[in-house]
């Protein structure tokens, strides 16, 4: 969410950010809206000191005993108290759409982050190690995993559909062997607080991180029907005037009314643990003692992925439930760029713990997510593809998300709070993990050797072949 007092103080600024994302100016009308806005706080303003002033008068009159001109006086109160309302939902009505406006325009890109349309204009921004030269024919994940039979498509497909796999024996282990390397590494050497937070939450904790309204199809839904006592009653009260009255027949009536307007909980399945773990200082005043808060998890994650039709549909590069290891950082504005590089830091070393190669990739402003104002890709060499792949995406979002969750921290030497700014980045993809070891462990006969790494949470595995 933006400020609106800073895109007042600061129009062409605003217009120019947003043109660097290919975006038209949005200023004019932001401003136009907030005038209006504001014209309408001051005319309330007036009126209510106008209302408290007269009614002063009122009393000063009554004690006066001039009757006609309290008569008089009272009118006016009754006159303003009657506009005020109008006032106040044309206010409400204008702040609301200020607010839908704002929610609807993504963050500013830093003044770092390289121009570009699209990923062809990201730069390279370092790399790990060396493309690895196998001495035959790589095979794609799917065909090490399919082939080995511990990962099938095919009994997903019939229990939830596409996009949806079913590990099994060792790959299933080491899926879980790779989260624990992760969790591992990153509580115990790059000072994370590991958190085990909800995967379902409400609308606005996705508001606050971003991925509504905007993004909602993009998203899993939740919803269930839940029994209202007191719409039960009322329904029946209903139902039974209505029986009295010779026009239902009572319980049946009171069946279909119910039915036919049931009380709904929605949820959402999270896309990312940067939802919960961002959310948990929202509405929050958090001690700038307690800053930088570093965390981390493993979660369950959801996408629906309504924008990718027909891309990746074979393997497990795109799937609707996948797991990750994620990273968020609560920090100050000043510590938020150092906090930054450490994340990308962090994510890059459980990578080269794994002995991957990779490349870090500064995506440029038509590449970058919504909520991010600069964001780092690394991308792991997959061997069956003959290509990158994003693996890990480390995001400073600055103060957009602490604004829409209204998340500060008091420092030092300020009189008021102030937004903190917030991070978050992959920490890896476990499940993109799993495809780069396959790939970049895999032997000719088929089999997959376990990276060193990982061999102390395989129980003595050190090869993945057709009998595990």
């Amino acid at each position: 969410m933006h400020d609106i007092k800073w895109i007042r103080e600061n129009p062409e600024a605003f217009d120019k950010a947003l043109a660097r994302r290919g975006l038209s100016a949005e200023s004019r009308d932001l401003l136009a809206l907030d005038e209006k806005r504001r014209a309408v706080i001051a005319k309330l303003q007036t009126m209510q000191e106008r209302r408290n002033a007269v009614s002063k008068e009122v009393g000063e009159a009554k004690k006066a005993k001039d009757e006609p001109r309290a008569q008089k006086l009272m009118a006016e109160v009754a006159s303003i108290k009657d506009e005020m309302p109008k006032l106040e939902a044309e206010q409400q009505a204008a702040e609301m759409r200020l607010e839908e406006i704002l929610a609807a325009i993504p963050n500013l890109p830093a003044a770092d982050v390289p121009d570009g349309k699209d990923e062809t204009g990201n730069k390279e921004y370092r790399r790990h190690g060396n493309i690895p030269n196998l001495a035959f024919k790589p095979k794609l994940h799917f065909e090490i995993g399919e082939a080995l039979g511990l990962m099938d498509f095919e009994a997903a497909s019939k229990i939830s559909g596409a996009r949806f796999v079913v590990l099994k024996g060792a790959l299933a282990r080491l899926e879980r062997a790779l989260a624990q390397l992760f969790l591992d590494t990153h509580t115990g050497e790059h000072g994370y607080m590991e958190v085990n937070p909800p995967v379902l939450v409400r609308d606005h904790a996705m508001f606050g991180t971003a991925q509504l309204p905007k993004f909602a199809d993009d998203q899993f839904a939740a919803t269930r029907q839940i029994f209202d006592y007191e719409r039960w009653v009322a329904t029946a009260r209903i139902v039974n005037e209505r029986s009295r009255n010779g026009l239902s027949s009572g319980d049946k009536e009171f069946e279909e009314i119910y039915r036919n307007h049931p009380r709904t909980d929605n949820l959402w399945l999270i896309p990312t643990a940067e939802v919960p773990l961002t959310n948990l200082v929202r509405e929050d005043i958090t001690d700038e003692a307690k800053l930088p808060m570093r965390l981390t998890a493993c979660t369950p994650c959801f996408r629906a992925e309504a924008g990718a039709a027909g891309k990746d549909t074979r393997g497990m590069i795109r799937q609707h439930q996948f797991t990750k290891v994620e990273l968020v950082t609560i920090t100050t504005p000043e510590q938020s760029a150092e906090e930054h590089e450490r994340m990308l830091t962090s994510a890059e070393k459980v990578l080269q713990k794994l002995g991957l190669h990779y490349r870090v990739m500064t995506l440029c402003t038509g590449d970058m997510g919504f909520a991010s104002q600069k964001t780092y890709d690394i991308e792991v060499w997959l061997p069956g593809e003959n290509t990158y792949r994003e693996i890990s995406s480390c995001s400073n979002c600055g103060d957009f998300q602490a604004r829409r969750m209204n998340a500060r921290y008091r420092a030092k030497d300020a009189k008021s709070p102030r937004y903190v700014h917030t991070l978050n980045g992959s920490g890896v993809a476990v499940g993109r993990a799993l495809i780069a070891v396959l790939e970049n462990y895999q032997n000719e006969d088929g089999s997959v050797t376990i990276p060193e790494a990982l061999k102390p949470y395989m129980g003595g595995l050190t090869k993945i072949t057709k009998a595990n």
